[in-house]
């Protein structure tokens, strides 16, 4: 009789002798930690696991030098971000085949692109002779004036968002993951909207300038205040947890959501707008959504790209190089 462990790991062997596959595993993501990892062994794989940037950027320079042909990420959104910028200088236009395992505490380009919410690597490789590919380009952020590196990444968000972040993380303190953290934040965050007074963060405005290319101004409502808004999100992602699509009908490119102002009537209609409520009403209570193939953008608070947050300033924020994600 054959031996069902011997079958799984000979189709593993074969899925991987077909290309020279480099893994990039992130121990300190959520679903990794602690976790004991069975990989195949093969000489086509190479695994590593990066302690902090400077190794990830030596690792995706020793890939780019052995010519993978497929690069896997075995963690979350940040883990993605961070992989796609250090590979920036690594692979230039030359980018190989991508696959994501997702195993943070968030895990949008995952859900966007219909990924198994739990997968192994092995499972993954297995799947490889099924997988169908699916092109997406992330956000690339150039900082204006200065000499620091471009960044990438797949969501972008500033102003309420950062309070929203802050409560992202409460949330996974007391066990929330995923779409539940998502959905505990959104109520939170509508509910401190609401009723939240003073100098509340989820309520109040934040310094940011925004314009399309060409140096066109985007739109505005008579509730808007000159060079601020409350709340700006950005993504080339088309699909988000629960369901979400808070660009709603938003045209390919760079899809923007801009809220000019705390209205009470807007924070209300938070949760409908987050799941593609698009009316023309709307835009004269100040939300607004669009697309662009670049953005000038000055912020006098800082932002979050990817759970990150980065320092204010004057930025260039274009379309990142085509990549293609292999999907099981």
């Amino acid at each position: 009789m054959d031996d069902p462990a011997t079958d799984s790991a000979a189709d593993t062997d074969n899925a991987a002798v077909r290309q020279r596959i480099g893994v990039v595993r992130n121990p300190r993501s959520h679903r990794n930690r602690g976790s004991v990892s069975q990989d195949p062994h093969d000489a086509s794989i190479a695994i590593a696991v990066p302690v902090n940037r400077a190794e990830l950027a030596k690792t995706l320079k020793r890939f780019a030098e052995q010519r993978i042909e497929l690069l896997v990420v075995d963690g979350g959104d940040g883990t993605m971000r961070d992989v796609l910028t250090g590979g920036a200088a690594a692979f230039g236009e030359d980018w190989p085949d991508m696959l994501v395992l997702p195993k943070g505490k968030t895990n949008a380009l995952a859900v966007d692109l219909g990924m198994p919410s739990k997968m192994s690597l092995t499972q993954a490789l297995q799947a490889l002779p099924q997988a169908h590919v699916m092109v997406r380009r992330p956000l690339l952020l150039e900082r204006q004036g200065g000499e620091a590196r471009p960044v990438l990444g797949f969501i972008m968000g500033t102003g309420m968002f950062d309070a929203a972040i802050a409560a992202g993380q409460v949330a996974h303190r007391f066990g929330a993951f995923q779409g539940f953290a998502v959905a505990v934040t959104a109520l939170f965050g509508v509910i401190q909207g609401l009723f939240g007074f003073g100098k509340s963060p989820w309520r109040a405005l934040y310094g940011l300038r925004m314009r399309s290319e060409g140096g066109h101004d985007l739109p505005r409502s008579p509730h808007a205040v000159a060079g601020y808004h409350f709340a700006a999100g950005l993504s080339t992602l088309g699909r988000f947890p629960l369901g979400m699509k808070p660009f709603a009908s938003a045209d390919a490119g760079i899809r923007y959501l801009l809220v000019d102002a705390p209205l009470r009537r807007v924070i209300a209609l938070v949760p409908a707008i987050l799941m593609g409520l698009n009316r023309p009403f709307l835009q004269r209570l100040g939300v607004h959504r669009g697309a662009a193939d670049a953005l000038d953008i000055e912020l006098d608070e800082s932002f979050i790209l990817d759970g990150e947050a980065f320092p204010p300033g004057r930025y260039r924020l274009r379309l990142g190089p085509e990549l293609r994600f292999l999907v099981p």
